[in-house]
């Protein structure tokens, strides 16, 4: 197999009649998902989508995600999956970088499409999913579908871009992660590699991770490359999905590890029986969580380490013979990993060093940036920011990040960003955002604010500044405003300090 685009005609022609994808009531069988993406494909050609486009899809977890992906890998162009938290300013830099050409959008979402769509000179066709009239200016996707031709025949290469994944910098300017079919297929092909994570036709997978996120997207190509199930779960809420679970007999349970936590804490009793697997990514699991899962439900939960740009996984814990809590676990077969020093020299036996990687699943850079691509890499080597040390038993564990990104349930926050938002409130002299611990979300968004001389800041005003321009995610949940930071000779504010602080 070359490239995603033939996932699925093969599942169809072998198996028409196994359920692909289970959304609420609709349930879509390998054969009728080819359909609709052959037909995705053939109106996303007559829009004017051809090799080396972009198509950008913002979209929850429902069917029509699936069917524009592989809709636009068949015509040989890459998707840019939108995080459908994103405010309109938020979409509207993402779009115009990637120069979309055409947007999928649901219906509640349009409206953030519309109010910056002026703007976006390369931007054609807007297409939206859902029952009811179309919005002006934009086409309705079901009509499209309907009338859409045959597309043509594309050949598409492992080196082809796929995905356009956008994570944000430390610029606070997100830039997209360029993933190719070679790159995610080789790194589906690390995970079936391992025997404990090797999914089969049988399985039927929870999709409750967002699939505009990595893990969620890995988690997609992964059920379907094997020809399994996937039910998909637009909103997560821990009683409706562990009822979905016994309803559904799923046997592979992904997460990130707020989504275990509030599996631990819904009442009642739960039937989990079918599940064989569970795994967790996207931020450390805590050990209590492990264990307390563990004694519940009598399920290990393995936990996997990685990046966007890296396909996204690079270690597992499912390698070795038990989930050793703290650790992120071994490399995957075929991905190369060093600890290294500031210079780059390998680490002493033990000691702690920065993580760098090696291996097919690496990304081919930043999209229209050289000079951070040319950043992102030494001597051939992803640096990934994250600092950790190798146990006895090879397995590793992160001690710390280079980078000051805080992860929030999984997703990636960037202090600056946070910090530049806040910082344009009139009455604001200088903020600083950093991570602090949160049993909930795993990380959350802490500000300490310094208000202008002879101005009275409250905490409300700070967090109504940050409603207008920012993600809910990336809100903060503590707020202080301080008299002063503590900074360096240099002027640069001690992060560090304030982190030892609380």
């Amino acid at each position: 197999m070359s490239s995603l685009a033939e996932i699925l005609p093969g599942h169809a022609r072998a198996r028409p009649d196994r359920v692909a994808l289970v959304a609420g009531d609709r349930v879509t069988t390998f054969g009728a998902l080819e359909e609709r993406v052959r037909r995705a494909a053939g109106a996303l050609a007559a829009a004017g989508v051809g090799p080396g486009d972009r198509v950008a899809v913002l979209l929850g977890n429902v069917p029509e995600f699936v069917e524009v992906v592989h809709g636009a890998w068949r015509v040989g162009a890459a998707v840019a999956p939108l995080n459908v938290m994103l405010t309109s300013e938020e979409i509207g830099y993402v779009l115009a970088d990637a120069d979309a050409g055409v947007v999928v959008s649901g219906r509640a979402l349009v409206p953030s499409v519309l109010a910056v769509r002026d703007r976006l000179a390369g931007l054609e066709q807007v297409l939206v999913t859902g029952r009811g009239p179309s919005p002006r200016r934009t086409d309705s996707y079901e009509k499209a579908l309907s009338r859409a031709a045959e597309p043509p025949r594309t050949e598409v290469d492992p080196d082809d871009l796929a995905v356009l994944a956008y994570t944000s910098g430390t610029t606070a300017e997100p830039k997209g992660a360029m993933l190719t079919h070679g790159n995610l297929l080789s790194n589906l092909d690390m995970i079936r590699a391992v025997p404990a994570l090797a999914e089969a036709e049988s399985d039927v997978v929870l999709a409750a991770l967002p699939l505009f996120h990595i893990f969620g997207l890995a988690t997609l190509g992964l059920v379907l490359r094997e020809g399994g199930t996937a039910v998909l779960v637009e909103r997560f809420d821990p009683a409706s999905t562990l009822e979905l679970v016994a309803r559904h007999g799923v046997t592979v349970l992904p997460g990130a590890p707020p989504m275990f936590q509030a599996w631990l804490a819904t009442p009642g009793t739960s039937d989990l029986s079918s599940v064989r697997l569970a795994v967790s990514g996207a931020a450390p699991l805590p050990a209590a969580v492990l264990e307390a899962f563990r004694d519940r439900f009598d399920i290990t939960i393995w936990e996997g380490y990685g990046l966007t740009e890296t396909s996204p996984v690079v270690t597992t814990t499912a390698l070795g013979h038990e989930a050793r809590p703290g650790s992120i676990g071994l490399p995957l077969p075929g991905v190369e990993v060093e600890l290294v020093d500031e210079h780059g020299a390998e680490v002493e036996e033990g000691d702690p060093g920065q993580i760098v990687v090696r291996g097919a699943n690496v990304f081919a850079g930043y999209w229209r940036r050289p000079d951070e691509t040319k950043a992102a890499f030494r001597d051939g080597w992803l640096l990934t920011g994250d600092v950790a040390y190798r146990d006895d038993d090879g397995y590793l564990h992160i001690v710390d990040r280079t980078k000051d990104v805080i992860i929030v349930s999984g997703f990636n926050v960037f202090p600056k960003e946070v910090e530049d938002a806040i910082g344009l409130h009139p009455k604001v002299a200088e903020c600083v955002v950093l991570g602090v611990p949160d049993e909930r979300t795993g990380e959350a968004v802490k500000a300490l604010v310094v208000a202008r001389p002879g101005e009275t800041l409250t905490e409300d005003e700070v967090l109504d500044r940050c409603r207008d321009s920012l993600a809910r995610f990336k809100w903060p949940r503590h707020i202080e405003v301080v008299g002063s930071l503590p900074k360096h000779v240099t002027g640069k504010v001690l992060r560090r300090a304030l982190r030892e602080d609380g």
